[in-house]
């Protein structure tokens, strides 16, 4: 498994302590869904971390595993090099999860801080507030705030503990483009202050923008650990598309750096690692109409990693 980090969103790393989180060969099972199938992941202090994968892939169960929600049935988890539930009691962790629904009859500033006076050294609760960006919705009752603004008390809630690391499940589902755009900001300056995140989203260009690594999980299972741009490259570098106007296919798998072939009507469309190369010999096949050359996304790896059989790169 490859584990490299970028210069995001995240602030300085912890070096020689434990890492944050730690799963080793960790399976857990329901009924016949094996839902984590030997989860091999450490995210250091520090990092910013996006679990990527598509429903029913194991994100979930992975997060309520770390946040010691359910118990792997073989392998292990650890939180700072103990047991989750010891790091979760000390306020060292902060969860924003899926399924909680907004406290009737009660402000934001009531809320977080009845949340902060749970926890041994909690972030002082104007504190919170400020960095969630909702220190002009204090007075407000929650049950009367729009998605957008309760994600971002969640968010508050969440950081009510001070906590070293926060997990953020889906953290920006079913929000319009103004609300994710605000609730990035402020993670980005939690993170900022040299705390470890790791998030789970179905937007995949979150994922590349906001996280220093991309881990795509699949089947229970690790397919890939790296950057965004490793990611993109693992699943070929280039995306060279033309008109077929009648000419076959079957060839064009031979072709010089082509290491996937996808024919959409009359289009065919290759994936390349050396653009070049493919150009090239594909002139020397004759005229080529409608030829485009464009970088892979994101979207490109991630369907390339979880439509074949799971493998770590």
């Amino acid at each position: 498994m490859t584990q490299t980090t970028g210069t995001r969103t995240s602030g300085t790393r912890t070096t020689g302590a434990p890492p944050a989180v730690s799963f080793t060969g960790a399976v857990k099972t329901f009924g016949d869904v094996r839902a984590a199938a030997g989860l091999d992941l450490e995210v250091a202090c520090g990092e910013t971390v996006a679990l990527l994968g598509r429903n029913g892939a194991g994100k979930s169960t992975a997060i309520s595993l770390l946040l010691g929600l359910n118990e792997p049935d073989e392998g292990s988890v650890a939180l700072f090099g103990g047991r989750p539930e010891e790091s979760v009691r000390a306020g060292r962790v902060g969860a924003m999860l899926q399924d909680t629904r907004p406290v009737p009859r009660v402000t934001v500033q009531e809320l977080v801080s009845f949340v902060a006076g749970r926890y041994p050294a909690p972030l002082p609760v104007a504190e919170a507030l400020r960095l969630a960006g909702v220190t002009e919705l204090a007075g407000r009752r929650v049950d009367r705030l729009s998605g957008g603004q309760t994600q971002r008390v969640r968010f508050a809630v969440a950081l009510a503990g001070n906590p070293a690391l926060i997990v953020l499940d889906e953290p920006t589902a079913a929000l319009d483009v103004e609300a994710r755009h605000a609730f990035w900001e402020s993670m980005g300056a939690y993170a900022r202050r040299g705390h470890t995140v790791l998030f789970s989203t179905h937007y995949l260009e979150e994922a590349d923008a906001h996280a220093d690594r991309i881990v795509v999980i699949d089947r229970g299972r690790i397919v890939a650990d790296g950057t965004g741009e490793q990611l993109k490259r693992s699943a070929g570098g280039s995306l060279v598309s033309f008109d077929l106007a009648g000419r076959g296919a079957r060839d064009l798998a031979l072709l010089p750096g082509v290491v996937a072939v996808e024919v959409r009507g009359e289009r065919a469309r290759l994936r390349t690692d050396d653009s070049d190369a493919t150009v090239i010999a594909l002139a020397g096949l004759g005229a080529i109409r409608g030829l485009e050359v464009a970088p892979a996304s994101l979207d490109d790896a991630f369907m390339a990693l979880t439509s074949r059989a799971p493998e770590k790169v």
